[in-house]
């Protein structure tokens, strides 16, 4: 069955036009103002239709936790994200044992062949165990640790499934593990690391190209007597090829701070991400946990974040995806652009080819949303979800 969306403004591809949807079979045929032969209709005059939003690093939802490691957290989390227009999710595992790690991964591959009823899964990021204590943030300090080539060697022999390793690179043995990363086709990235310009420069060499989270938990310029150093952030402008990710949840970076991110890298190197927990969508005043469920970090929602209990920190974000274009679109962002940073500029950084925009033969992953960014209507593979 060929269904049409009709009159909308399509955003996708970096442009903005008026012009009609065909898609059938959970792929696009068409955009085109020229009249197709269709078999269902829907209106979307006066609205803006863009493919579906794209997650690369989200830890839960709706009271759910990959960490919680049920299958019943990741199909809920799918769901919930998909309500909020995100047609593509990486589920993100934090810092933990071997065994802990190795047992999430075992229940992602169970859920990734299950019929899912939101999201798509491709693939993992792991984020950690391998982290600088002076920048482990929210991590767990007793499961963060230096490189270990026994316990990489074999979490990347589990899975094919990882898609990106969030590590900080000034630790001892990282140009083995960054080997290891590659060989087999899991994107090396800098995280939670307080890494100077040239451990930067050496890794980046190496295959560490993509920033995780840019400004939470990474080095900045600093000072060494009366000499200055890069960190991440100064380098992360400086190389050209290096991509980063940001919590654009209008909390974890202000305005000015995302303009500037914007400014200088551009929408074809920057991914909006949630890096939310599991208190994305669940109502402001509540407490809950960071982590998993039976054993988190207790935390506070307040003021659209997470606050550890005693109100002098973050304890995690709860953005959801269409809350990150609303926000860089308040922060002046062209919408085509904030669009772009949240849909095909992440797809190619996770190797998703079939997402992140409207050209046909694509996945018809598709979001129609108002002026103001709220979803109408969401689809994934043409399935429905709102």
């Amino acid at each position: 069955m060929i269904t049409k969306i009709k009159g909308g403004t399509v955003v996708t591809d970096g442009k903005e036009f008026l012009s009609d949807v065909y898609y059938e079979d959970g792929k696009i045929i068409a955009v085109t103002t020229d009249s197709l032969r269709f078999d269902e209709e829907i209106d979307a005059t006066g609205k803006i239709v863009a493919p579906a939003f794209v997650d690369i690093h989200i830890h839960g939802a709706a009271d759910s936790d990959f960490l919680d490691n049920t299958p019943e957290a990741f199909l809920t989390v799918s769901k919930a994200t998909a309500e909020h227009g995100a047609g593509t999710i990486i589920p993100t595992i934090t810092s933990a044992q071997t065994d802990s790690t190795l047992s999430c991964i075992a229940t992602f591959e169970k859920v990734k062949n299950m019929e899912l009823p939101g999201a798509c899964m491709p693939g993992i990021h792991l984020e950690g165990p391998y982290f600088s204590p002076k920048q482990s943030g929210a991590q767990d300090p007793n499961k963060i640790r230096t490189f270990d080539k026994n316990e990489y060697d074999r979490i990347i022999a589990a899975s094919d499934s990882i898609l990106r390793w969030s590590a900080a690179p000034e630790l001892d043995g990282w140009e083995g593990f960054a080997k290891a990363c590659c060989e087999a086709g899991i994107l090396p990235c800098f995280g939670h690391s307080d890494a100077n310009g040239e451990q930067v420069k050496a890794a980046f060499a190496e295959g560490f190209t993509h920033v995780t989270h840019l400004y939470s938990c990474t080095s900045m310029v600093h000072r060494i007597g009366a000499t200055r150093y890069l960190g991440i952030v100064e380098c992360a402008y400086l190389f050209d090829d290096i991509t980063v990710e940001i919590i654009a949840d209008g909390v974890h970076l202000p305005a000015d701070l995302l303009k500037l991110i914007y400014k200088l890298k551009g929408p074809n190197k920057i991914a909006l991400i949630t890096d939310s927990m599991r208190g994305a969508g669940m109502p402001e005043g509540i407490e809950t946990v960071l982590g998993k469920l039976d054993n988190g970090l207790p935390c506070r929602i307040e003021k659209g974040v997470a606050w550890m209990l005693d109100g002098q920190a973050f304890a995690g974000s709860v953005a959801t995806t269409d809350r990150l274009v609303r926000t860089m679109v308040a922060a002046g962002i062209p919408l085509v652009d904030a669009v772009k940073m949240a849909s095909e500029t992440p797809a190619k950084m996770a190797k998703c080819p079939q997402k992140g925009t409207l050209d046909a033969g694509k996945d018809a992953d598709i979001v129609i949303f108002d002026e103001a960014i709220n979803m109408q209507n969401v689809f994934v593979r043409g399935k429905q979800i709102v």
